[in-house]
């Protein structure tokens, strides 16, 4: 009986992470069609003799290991959701993706840097045509893969809510489109107008954007990891709530994300009228969902009250 009592205040803390999201699937096409690519141009470069094809297969290879890392993290997120040795959930296992996700970016960025400006001091000989063909052939495969993990950003601009294990994976495929592109650009002003330096240099442009992604996306991640309050907007709803009333007062407030979209709270209110937590709850229901609220009610007395 007692124990039948108590499931009234129980709940779970799996906050929907046992659901496969949207992302998961699309990344494992994404890494299945990176793959692919990677096997037949590495055969291809053994088999005809290319560095540019072999180079370029192991440059797939690399992201297809970046990928596998954020698709580790959906399944590991799902399968762990109702552990309980995760207090919150496991829904930081995705921005703790994208976060790993992002310092690969940064690691792909500083190598593209390092062997642009390399090239800008030693030139090599390039094999225009077969660099060219390689180029339009990761374009193509790195543009479906873009599409596939194409994010909607929709209306909402709180980083907190995104899909930072998403974003990273869609960085990663934007970055290699993004190399093809400047690559077949470079390579065509080097064939027909003997500018060879042009490959390199977009190589450095690459890196600068690539790297550029990499930082916004360690910055978004790493405050939610670092539990930052959350937003403005999100910490205003709950106070409008509770001090609608004149009686209460918010004295101590802490936001932070649990998750993609998933907020938790701990509140401290004063109140000259003090009531349950639960009529608390309700009200700051109205205004914004929370998951796993903890609410604490201190009662002034007539004569400390600041309230009248």
């Amino acid at each position: 009986m007692e124990e039948e009592i108590l499931k009234r205040w129980r709940h779970q803390h799996s906050f929907g992470q046992d659901q496969k999201r949207p992302g998961e699937f699309r990344t494992l096409l994404v890494i299945t069609i990176t793959a692919s690519m990677m096997i037949v141009e590495i055969a291809a470069g053994i088999a005809f003799g290319s560095m540019a094809l072999l180079a370029d297969g192991l440059h797939m290879g690399s992201h297809a290991v970046a990928l596998s890392i954020n698709a580790f993290a959906y399944v590991y997120a799902r399968r762990h959701a109702h552990n309980e040795r995760y207090s919150f959930g496991t829904g930081k296992i995705n921005t703790l993706g994208g976060y790993t996700g992002a310092i690969l970016l940064a690691v792909f960025a500083t190598m593209m840097a390092f062997e642009s400006i390399t090239r800008l001091i030693e030139p090599v000989e390039i094999a225009f045509n077969q660099a060219i063909l390689v180029a339009v052939v990761g374009l193509v495969v790195n543009g479906a893969s873009v599409l596939i993990l194409g994010l909607d950003h929709g209306h909402n601009h709180d980083h907190h809510h995104h899909d930072h294990n998403l974003k990273s994976a869609y960085l990663h495929v934007l970055a290699d489109a993004l190399t093809s592109f400047l690559a077949i650009f470079a390579l065509l002003i080097g064939k027909y107008f003997g500018a060879i330096w042009m490959d390199p240099l977009m190589g450095i442009v690459g890196a600068i954007l690539v790297a550029r992604w990499s930082f916004g996306l360690l910055k978004t991640t790493s405050t939610i990891i670092l539990d930052e309050q959350a937003s403005a907007d999100t910490c205003n709803s709950i106070q409008l709530a509770i001090e609608s009333e004149e009686s209460s007062k918010i004295v101590d407030l802490h936001v932070w994300t649990i998750g993609p979209g998933i907020y938790s709270a701990v509140i401290s209110i004063v109140s000259n009228n003090p009531q349950q937590p639960a009529y608390y709850k309700s009200r700051i229901a109205e205004y914004i969902k929370l998951q796993h609220v903890s609410v604490e009610v201190n009662a002034y007395d007539e004569q400390s009250s600041c309230f009248d």
